[in-house]
């Protein structure tokens, strides 16, 4: 399988790592003594189930390094536009693709062998999309102070994870990826698009994640899985001063065992 990895953005002032960049690609924030990003693109050649990898965000390798095959595409403007930018530098490349997983490039802490076990665990099931979240219980025993935002469902509180698989071919559903960037724009589209019954019960503490599950895959019009991840690495990503502050904490405790 190839990786998309998620590397857009410039922090500004208004970004809460202002302090730490200054007007710099996020991706390419210290850490360990290497840019953020270089530690994820370290996991995925570790990972014996990724055969390439995408880097979309970023338009030059610059001093970034990887044993696989590696590409890189400026950023498309958001989310849901760079993904499907990565989705069309996959075909390009591996046009028999049928799915890809998608990271972000701030979550330096994740292995090899959490990515395989990302995508091993995905392809049990033929679905054209595989959610993973991460149980409060297992992020706070991993990472406590880490103050993710948390989602109450039925069966546990979880934050979303940022490794994900999707099917390839949703690219050709041009309709549902106008619908999901107008509604990525628009609040009011958003609730909409969830449905406000659903939205009722997610407050109320009614909604089961195998709900959510069947809600979610209607509609997109898509078959979708969601499942619980053993590995908080994969959703400890880098958004505030004191998440940067627990990542490096790690990476110095990891140097001081090695040494």
């Amino acid at each position: 399988m190839e990786a998309i990895v998620l590397a857009g953005g410039i922090t500004n002032e208004r970004d809460p790592l202002y302090m730490l960049t200054g007007e710099m690609h996020k991706a390419f924030l210290p850490i360990g003594q290497k840019p953020m990003v270089q530690w994820v693109l370290d996991a995925l050649n570790d990972a014996e189930s990724i055969s390439g990898i995408h880097v979309i965000g970023i338009s030059q390798r610059g001093t970034l390094y990887s044993g696989k095959p590696m590409t890189f595409t400026k950023d498309h403007g958001g989310i849901l536009e760079n993904v499907k930018a990565g989705f069309n530098q996959t075909l390009s490349s591996s046009p028999n693709s049928s799915h890809v997983l998608i990271t972000s490039s701030d979550i330096p802490l994740i292995t090899g062998q959490m990515v395989d076990w990302r995508v091993n665990t995905a392809l049990t099931s033929e679905v054209d999309y595989d959610l993973a979240v991460v149980k409060r219980s297992v992020m706070e025993q991993r990472f406590p102070g880490s103050n993710r935002t948390y989602t109450r469902f039925v069966e546990a509180e979880v934050c979303g994870a940022d490794i994900n698989i999707i099917r390839i071919q949703t690219i050709d559903n041009e309709a549902l990826w106008q619908r999901l960037i107008s509604a990525r724009k628009n609040p009011l589209t958003q609730a909409r698009f969830i449905g406000f019954s659903v939205l009722l019960k997610l407050l109320i503490r009614r909604l089961s994640l195998s709900s959510a599950e069947v809600i979610a895959s209607d509609r997109l019009g898509l078959r979708g899985k969601v499942r619980f991840s053993p590995y908080a690495e994969i959703a400890m990503d880098v958004d505030k001063p004191h998440q940067y502050e627990i990542i490096q904490k790690e990476f110095l405790a990891l140097r001081d065992e090695t040494t």
